[in-house]
């Protein structure tokens, strides 16, 4: 049964990172409002397998100010005006669901029953 789900792009490797549990912190320059589930989609581009795609459920559960401690779970450096998205939770959709992604956060009818 389809049901609309709050979803976000990343690029990759990014998207896989975050699949994998290796990522447990998103970063962004931006901040909302919204806890809760969060597919995460792999953006068309680059090309990197799988590309335009929605790979995983997480949970949103916090936003932060980025620090220097939260570098290694950001598989990043920090950046100035970055915030720490903190996600947990990680739910694989296998296999990826194929979409078409878009800016910020964005709502998504997704069947996972659809290959």
């Amino acid at each position: 049964m389809k049901r609309v789900h709050k979803a976000i792009s990343l690029k990759q490797p990014w998207a896989n990172l975050v699949t994998s549990g290796k990522k447990t912190i998103e970063t962004r320059k931006w901040s909302t409002n919204y806890r809760g589930d969060l597919v995460i989609c792999s953006s068309q581009n680059p090309k990197i397998e799988p590309f335009g795609k929605a790979l995983c459920i997480v949970e949103l559960y916090d936003i932060k100010r980025m620090t220097k401690g939260h570098e290694k779970k950001a598989c990043i450096k920090i950046y100035p005006g970055a915030y720490s998205w903190f996600l947990r939770n990680i739910r694989p959709i296998n296999p990826p669901i194929n979409i078409k992604g878009s800016l910020g956060i964005f709502d998504l009818l997704l069947d996972p029953t659809e290959k």
